[in-house]
């Protein structure tokens, strides 16, 4: 299919890349020797997944051998083919793989006397929790072999494997250790501006490369998925306007990310280039150089992070504190993340333009700045109780006190109708009385409840004056005159940005 501008980027049946393996390297349709292949690998304690028309380069076995128990070992293996065949990587496959094992060394070298599914339940459970606590506190691997082996015993329920496993065997989101706070692994606009800075990008002794690192920038695809690419990966919408039309590979679906005429140019050059080298055509945008005839096998993602790396020192990109940069391909898909949402982009189009699953996704990308925050910050007009304008000059000698303070005071004394500008180690002299006080400040974001307050305050002194309750009427008359003076300098402040 060949899109043209004025057409719309819409999906195409057939495959992204004719004969390109999935995600896990599986080919869509098995051969009669595929399938014959199965048979004789599925006894064996060793996978070649190679002879089992799987082809991955970063896995080229899954092994059970290690598995001392019989029983264990053969739901293992009918969990692995399962997973296999439903689409999931090899990677993910044989990290469950590993799960089975450990958990079995587990049982052999703490609980012999278990010798099948019966003979298991919670007190169990409960000692390998321990043990796992004990070995690897809280890592990333304490919680992927009590997620995998979790996910095992409830497929076991699921398909009726094995209807002997106890009820109580299964973990809760208790028994997970607690997941660390990841921090944002953005790189700094330092290391960036040198990454994009044209003449090291003209250190590139590959154009390919080259390529490959502009949409890693450009678009933030995974680098599996950009060295993926099929030749035919740009269309335009009704505008003319390119978007590059990718395999998300981890969602396993379609997507597209817009891009600007320079990448889409230099997209086309690379086509070009690949006819001179494939004249019939290769199927991929990246393929890989050698042993490739007819140009069907994609690049490895590992070439270009070796080509990367040797790439980085060529340039001699370094940090803020003059220390080598440590860049993989992912810090790109990060930075630009971070950059959209720093930049004001509304979170689900950020999501969109990732292909995030879901919010929680993009929200890790969701941490602004301290610069970003106090840009927004300076922008908004600040009023007093007074109706008058609180200034603060960004670059006088109290600016980062006084931003500091805000930061703190939007955290811990956060009002709704606006924020506390008095320091947080001092009481409050006006307790439920935040508009008789002189240290509140508000912004015109707040005005719907200013108004709301002035009506339930009009309202209150009007019934106390119908029951003589003076003190009341007097009280509520310092809040009014304080409300009309913030409502009027609020309105005038908004009159006046529309106006201009």
């Amino acid at each position: 299919m060949v899109h043209r501008p004025g057409g719309t980027p819409v999906s195409t049946p057939s495959p992204l890349v004719p004969k390109q393996p999935s995600r896990n390297g599986r080919e869509q349709r098995r051969t009669p020797r595929q399938a014959s292949a199965w048979d004789a690998e599925y006894g064996r304690d060793v996978w070649r997944l190679r002879e089992l028309g799987i082809n991955d380069r970063r896995l080229a076995r899954i092994t059970f051998e290690d598995i001392p128990q019989p029983w264990l070992k053969a739901l293992a293996k009918r969990w692995a083919r399962w997973r296999l065949a439903s689409g999931l990587g090899v990677v993910s496959v044989s990290s469950g793989t590993r799960a089975i094992t450990h958990f079995g060394q587990f049982l052999a070298d703490t609980a012999p006397a278990v010798q099948g599914q019966a003979d298991l339940g919670r007190e169990v459970l409960e000692r390998y929790l321990a043990d796992l606590h004990a070995r690897f506190s809280g890592t990333v691997k304490h919680r992927m072999l009590i997620g995998q082996l979790n996910l095992f015993f409830t497929t076991i329920r699921q398909h009726g494997w094995d209807d002997s496993l106890p009820s109580t065997v299964m973990f809760f989101s208790e028994d997970f250790p607690k997941e660390a706070i990841r921090q944002p692994r953005a790189l700094s606009e330092t290391v960036m501006a040198q990454l994009e800075n044209p003449d090291n990008l003209a250190k590139w002794n590959n154009p390919t490369y080259e390529l490959i690192t502009l949409i890693l920038m450009g678009c933030g695809l995974r680098i599996t998925d950009t060295v993926r690419l099929p030749t035919d990966c740009i269309v335009y919408d009704g505008e003319g306007a390119p978007y590059l039309r990718y395999l998300n590979h981890k969602m396993k679906r379609e997507a597209l990310v817009p891009i600007d005429a320079e990448l889409a140019e230099a997209i086309a050059a690379q086509r070009h280039r690949l006819h001179a080298r494939w004249p019939g055509g290769a199927p991929v945008l990246f393929p890989r150089v050698t042993h490739n005839d007819d140009g069907q096998e994609p690049l490895g993602d590992g070439v270009y992070r070796k080509a990367l790396h040797r790439w980085l020192k060529r340039c001699d990109v370094r940090d803020e504190h003059g220390q080598p940069v440590r860049v993989v391909p992912h810090s790109f898909r990060h930075t630009l993340g971070t950059r959209l949402i720093n930049r004001d982009v509304p979170q689900e189009v950020v999501r969109r333009i990732l292909d995030h699953d879901s919010h929680v996704m993009t929200a890790h990308y969701a941490r602004l700045s301290d610069t970003t925050i106090r840009r927004h910050w300076e922008a908004a007009r600040k009023i007093n109780i007074k109706g008058e304008t609180v200034t603060l000059d960004p670059d006088g000698q109290l600016a980062e006190a006084a931003w500091a303070k805000q930061r703190v005071g939007r955290a811990t004394q956060a009002l709704p109708n606006g924020f506390c500008g008095l320091p947080v180690q001092q009481s409050c002299p006006h307790a439920n009385a935040c508009l008789s006080c002189p240290m509140f400040i508000t912004t015109s974001e707040f005005l719907p409840e200013h108004r709301q307050h002035r009506q339930q305050t009009v309202e209150i002194i009007t019934a106390a004056e119908a029951h003589g309750q003076q003190r009341l009427i007097e009280m509520n008359q310092q809040v009014l005159g304080n409300l009309d003076q913030i409502i009027t300098a609020l309105e005038d402040d908004q009159s006046g940005e529309a106006s201009t």
